[in-house]
């Protein structure tokens, strides 16, 4: 996994990339990436060339069959360090990022209890949020950083009045899953690490148009989840490894104090393993290298943003100029990426959707899990519309929802 000379790309230039993607030949204008990206061709091969080989073989190494599954596994967790700018042994890669933290939380359970504190962000998914909620059992207390409305952005000194010595971690996404809008990363943990707490980064949002990095972003602990990034179903966690060895998370038996698989309950998924292997041959060809290296992804996210850029632009100006359409949140480009809450004047978000989807445009419609956010804006339970774009958006698709919604 060294870095490699940059070549010429064989993923097609602009929006033939799209070929790639099998399921946007069926005509459909998808909307809907902050739930789920689409595979490219090589992900879904991998799996169906896996399952064909494998079936459902396990990792031993008592036979041939077996070491190479338990060789993926390894490359697998290599690859994914690599994608986070990590460390192997640090990661742990399991069947969802949620998984992973109410897990991150057992751990945390045993070392604190009543005088502690912890503090979650306003515009968290309940993945970076629940977990710590189950703490409040063992006599935990948990505050909540409320984004200020109606741009619903985070503020340090609101923070700042929040922290004490008795705060014991901090939870924040890299980006709100709902609303788009961004978060200073390193100018959070800086401020956190300041108060003598840890930091845990939700970055499933992020991932998918910012190449996470663990050593720039200062955190204790980061999750995303690959599928979110054109991968399949899997979700991964970084912890860092001053904290590693320490953490008392429920494990088997066997398994020694520290090791990261003890966070990985149960048979891996290998198949799941081999197709995000693939993703990341994918990120590596669209950024022009041989090889697979962080300099390849670096590439890759450069190509993402370049391809986003004219489409995020269209996707919010448009939504915010229409009549009858209110968009919450940042109401410009400045600190977001593409993916805009809205609601149409006089119809519930279901019933928007519904109605786009019969034309072939795919939003989503509901609370996303974003609890915190949407009650701080008065939209809970119900909810909003929710368009978010991917790399192989087009402006074109954004057109198509526009004149959806003018109906």
């Amino acid at each position: 996994m060294s870095a490699s000379s940059a070549v010429p790309s064989t993923v097609p230039a602009s929006g033939d990339l799209r070929t790639q993607f099998p399921p946007l030949d069926a005509g459909r204008a998808y909307l809907d990436n902050a739930a789920g990206g689409l595979l490219p061709r090589r992900s879904i091969e991998a799996i169906t060339a896996h399952l064909a080989r494998y079936g459902a073989t396990n990792a031993l190494p008592g036979h041939q069959p077996g070491a190479e599954i338990l060789a993926l596994k390894h490359r697998a967790r290599e690859a994914t360090a690599l994608f986070l700018n990590a460390q192997a042994p640090d990661v742990a890669v399991a069947q969802s990022a949620t998984a992973l933290a109410f897990r991150l939380a057992a751990a945390f359970a045993r070392l604190w209890g009543p005088g502690d504190e912890v503090i979650v962000s306003g515009l968290e998914h309940e993945a970076n949020a629940s977990p710590w909620r189950e703490l409040e059992r063992v006599g935990v207390t948990v505050r909540v950083w409320h984004a200020r409305t109606p741009d619903m952005r985070l503020h340090p000194e609101d923070l700042e009045a929040l922290l004490s010595e008795r705060t014991r971690l901090v939870s924040v996404t890299a980006a709100s899953n709902v609303l788009g809008v961004t978060v200073d990363i390193p100018a959070v943990t800086a401020q956190v690490r300041a108060a003598g707490a840890w930091t845990v980064v939700d970055a499933v949002h992020a991932a998918p148009h910012t190449l996470p990095d663990v050593q720039a972003w200062g955190a204790d602990f980061v999750m995303f989840s690959p599928y979110k990034v054109f991968g399949p179903h899997l979700g991964a966690l970084w912890i860092h490894p001053e904290h590693r060895e320490h953490l008392p998370w429920p494990r088997l038996s066997f398994v020694p104090q520290g090791d990261i698989t003890g966070l990985e309950y149960g048979t891996p998924q290998y198949e799941l393993l081999a197709g995000w292997l693939g993703t990341l041959d994918y990120l590596r060809e669209l950024g022009g290298h041989t090889t697979l290296s962080r300099e390849a992804l670096e590439a890759a996210y450069t190509r993402i943003a370049d391809l986003e850029a004219p489409v995020a632009a269209r996707l919010v100006e448009g939504l915010t100029a229409l009549p009858g359409v209110t968009v919450y949140g940042p109401q410009d480009l400045q600190g977001r990426v593409g993916t805009v809450a809205f609601r149409v004047a006089g119809e519930a978000p279901l019933d928007t959707s519904a109605r786009l989807t019969a034309a072939g445009v795919d939003v989503g419609a509901g609370h996303f899990y974003a609890v915190q956010p949407l009650t701080d804006l008065g939209l809970y339970p119900e909810g909003v519309l929710r368009a978010s774009i991917a790399h192989y958006t087009t402006v074109e698709d954004i057109e198509r929802l526009l004149s959806g919604v003018r109906g």
